[in-house]
This record gives C-alpha cells, structure tokens and sequence, in this order.
C-alpha cells in the first residue's frame, strides 16, 4: 500500500505513464468528456471534492510546465481564479487563456479528464506536463 502522494489508482497510474508535454486535465462536475478520453470520476456530491483540493494534490505529484484555462473564467468565476493563480504564484510555468469551446476541445489530447464534485462555472485546468530533469 502506498504511504505517500495520491492513493486513487486510476489518477496515480495515469500520472505514472505521463511523458514531457502529455497533459491532464482536472474539471468540474459539469465538464463533458470526449468518449476518447478516459474519465476518472471523483464526485460524490455537489461539492465534494472541490477543485481546488484535487488540484493541489494533482501538482504534489506532478512536474507541471504549463497550464491552460477558460478565458471566461476572468468574468464569471474570478474568485476561482484568483485561487488558482495565488496558488501557482512564484512557479516558473505558461499560463494560457483559451475560450472554454476550446478547453472542451483540448480535453480529446488529454490522457485523462479527471472529474470533481465542483459546482462553480469554469472551474476547469488542463495541467501540461513538464520534464523532472
């Protein structure tokens, strides 16, 4: 049994394979996921988990050089966002704004689309894997 980092083994397995550039995307509960793409689905409730706490974990366990977020999320969920940016703030990564069309669109590239009990518009990353060496 594993003693540290993410116990689900569907995300730490997908995690485990991951190359430089393979990306993962992290979503709220309302987030379609392409047929293509596997689903790891964590939601229990409205709420539970939140976004934030998967995404914390998520980048505990992961190199990340880049990430991508819904330009629509600067109007309708700004208090998400600021959340996220205080959190990546001082780290040396892109961070890139698309139209949430296509935030949808990317999710077909990504190894997986891990979905939350998140409840708030917007509340979606994909997270770029980077190089540990």
């Amino acid at each position: 049994m594993k003693k540290h980092g993410i116990l689900n083994s569907d995300i730490s397995r997908v995690l485990s394979y991951m190359g430089h550039t393979d990306c993962i995307c992290v979503g709220d509960c309302g987030l379609p996921v392409p047929d293509e793409t596997e689903r790891i689905d964590l939601a229990v409730r409205f709420g539970l988990p939140a976004f934030m706490d998967v995404l914390r974990e998520m980048c505990e366990d992961m190199c990340i050089e880049k990430i991508v977020l819904a330009e629509e999320i600067r109007e309708k969920n700004a208090g998400m966002l600021e959340e996220i940016m205080e959190y990546f703030e001082g780290r040396s990564l892109e961070i890139v704004f698309v139209p949430h069309a296509e935030l949808k669109r990317m999710t077909k590239t990504c190894k997986a689309v891990i979905r939350t009990g998140e409840t708030t518009p917007y509340a979606n990353i994909i997270l770029q894997s980077g190089c540990i060496f």
